[in-house]
């Protein structure tokens, strides 16, 4: 087992080459969880792990709520199930929130009782005309509670509405004009299950065996991160599924998988462009660094937005340009490319360009 064969088993596992699924309903259930901060990236990031790549299949679930755009799992957007978000929250939304609370209650300054009644009036905002964007929020804030209205600036109402998520009163509600709107939770996902009734050991091993199925080969530092749990949490949600999963060493870590085989060679396609935040990039921390076994890529806080991959190797930084005519791919590379390699992300960038329904070229810098 070598780097290489580990990032190919994970493109296999992710559906970045085949078998792919059939539906984005389909690579939810089995990623569980896909980070959305951009939407217009993380859309492609879940079509193109599907047979035949649609704006319309993403975006009705989440027009239905099939699938919701929240907080959950790391202080940041994701798109999750709306089967699986209950769970999910309760598990990780306590510790989430206490990071949220210490800026709102610390860094903005607000008083418990500031908190309470922000929170409040957000809610009969939503529950009296659900659907409504952050900016509207705001509006209705200001008009609603007008002594505070100096302080609720743009970032106390993203804290705001991050607290809200992942307390299950809030959720996404049904995307307008491409813009992200509100809902309560009630109305969107329905079941809230009460903490107090929520078991904790249970929750666990579900989350290790759902990261490892989807995510696999993979390391427990690496559930950890993405999950935003202790080691020791990570640890103990993997000792109750450990039976029903393999395991093997390489390079001084134990990597955890479902039973099979690893895939005998590159899968298909060998090219692809995606957003730095995809799953096969962001869903690990502790062995990340086997999408670069030559060792080219910079260990540094990244600067491109989107990363290009061939045969499950980085090999460039990438930045995508929408305009109404074409979409245009600028390619960094972190090393010479081949001819063959860029053939492979050519041919990436008409199948990302179909989706997004126009011509797509690729400009490589140097």
């Amino acid at each position: 087992m070598d780097d290489v064969a580990i990032a190919r088993w994970r493109l296999r596992n992710q559906r970045l080459v085949g078998p792919r699924a059939g539906s984005a309903a389909e690579v939810m259930d089995g990623l569980l969880a896909v980070q959305a901060e951009n939407p217009g990236q993380s859309a492609w990031a879940v079509a193109a792990r599907t047979t035949a790549p649609d704006p319309a299949d993403l975006a009705g679930r989440l027009a239905s709520g099939e699938v919701v755009r929240t907080h959950v799992l790391r202080p940041t957007w994701h798109y999750v199930a709306r089967a699986d978000i209950d769970w999910l929250l309760a598990l990780t939304g306590p510790s989430l929130r206490r990071i949220i609370q210490r800026q709102l209650l610390g860094d903005l300054g607000l008083t418990v009782e500031d908190l309470d009644r922000l929170r409040t009036a957000v809610l009969d905002l939503l529950s009296a005309t659900p659907d409504r964007t952050r900016e509207e929020v705001a509006a209705g804030l200001h008009a609603r509670l007008p002594a505070l209205s100096e302080r609720i600036t743009g970032r106390l109402v993203m804290l705001l509405m991050a607290d809200l998520e992942l307390d299950r009163q809030v959720s996404s509600g049904e995307p307008r004009e491409d813009s992200h709107t509100y809902a309560t939770y009630a109305a969107r996902v329905g079941t809230r299950l009460p903490l107090e009734r929520f078991d904790r050991d249970q929750a666990l091993p579900r989350l290790a065996l759902r990261y490892f199925t989807g995510h696999g080969p993979a390391t427990v530092k690496d559930l950890a991160y993405w999950a935003t749990l202790t080691l020791g949490d990570a640890r103990r949600g993997l000792a109750e599924v450990q039976d029903r999963l393999d395991s093997f060493e390489h390079d001084g870590r134990t990597y955890w998988h479902l039973p099979g085989e690893p895939p005998p060679g590159p899968g298909q396609p060998l090219g692809h462009l995606l957003q730095l935040l995809d799953e096969t990039y962001r869903g690990y921390q502790d062995s990340r660094w086997v999408l670069d076994a030559r060792g080219v890529v910079p260990r540094q806080r990244e600067r491109a937005i989107g990363i290009a991959l061939v045969d499950g190797q980085l090999v460039a930084g990438m930045k995508r340009t929408v305009t109404p005519a074409l979409v245009r791919f600028e390619l960094a590379p972190h090393r010479a490319l081949a001819e063959d390699e860029l053939r492979c992300l050519d041919e990436a960038s008409r199948r990302y360009g179909e989706f997004l329904r126009r011509p797509a070229e690729i400009v490589v810098a140097g």
